[in-house]
């Protein structure tokens, strides 16, 4: 298995990448936007993206986003093909992400919108700590990002004030938590799963 970083030869991959987020986010039901060939050989172009693949296999891609004259970056479209799925892929992926965007813009913030708690958990381990959106970036491109997610309403209604997403952030300015502020904050996470677990809920009985 290797973790590349993205180039135009890797092209061909863009439509399995496109169908594979699209299938996860109808097998999960939750929130995940939309992401079309197009879109992905874009950020297999720029160099801003990698790819694992096990040999000429797709295995999981992660792609960087650049907001706010290069104060913001972020790590979007984490993905694992579901035959590479439990196996540590994402965890790897996300490290190389994260590492690339340091190289590339070592002045800037990080930060990420999830539902999923595995990759809250893998954000924490990273530097990343929960945020509200407001202090995110404001750049109006990114939140358009967001309309093809089924949740996109409960962005619009709070006016991006929150959603079902949690907002993440990694400031390269902030100083390191030591080990002993950590596993304290292990309980952030547990109380985080629960509130959202309990917003989906609700708004899956509403829809019903």
């Amino acid at each position: 298995m290797e973790i590349l970083i993205a180039n135009e030869s890797h092209f061909k991959y863009a439509t399995t990448i496109s169908d594979t987020i699209t299938e996860s986010a109808s097998v999960r039901g939750t929130g995940i936007a939309k992401r079309t060939p197009e879109y992905i050989r874009k950020r297999l172009q720029n160099g801003n993206a990698v790819i694992a693949l096990d040999g000429e296999k797709f295995a999981g891609f992660c792609y960087i986003e650049v907001w706010g004259h290069d104060k913001f970056v972020a790590n979007s479209g984490l993905i694992v093909h579901p035959e590479y799925r439990k196996q540590g892929l994402a965890k790897k992926i996300k490290k190389r992400i994260f590492e690339l965007s340091r190289e590339k813009f070592p002045n800037a913030k990080i930060f990420g919108i999830t539902t999923g708690l595995a990759v809250m958990k893998m954000n924490y381990e990273l530097g990343y700590k929960p945020v509200t959106f407001s202090e995110l970036t404001e750049d109006p491109e990114f939140w358009k990002g967001c309309q093809t997610c089924k949740n996109f309403d409960v962005l619009t209604r709070t006016e991006r004030k929150m959603c079902l997403c949690t907002g993440m952030l990694f400031d390269p300015r902030a100083k390191p938590k030591t080990e002993e502020k950590k596993k304290p904050e292990n309980k952030t996470f547990r109380r985080l799963k629960s509130i959202k677990e309990s917003l989906f809920l609700k708004k899956k009985t509403k829809e019903s």
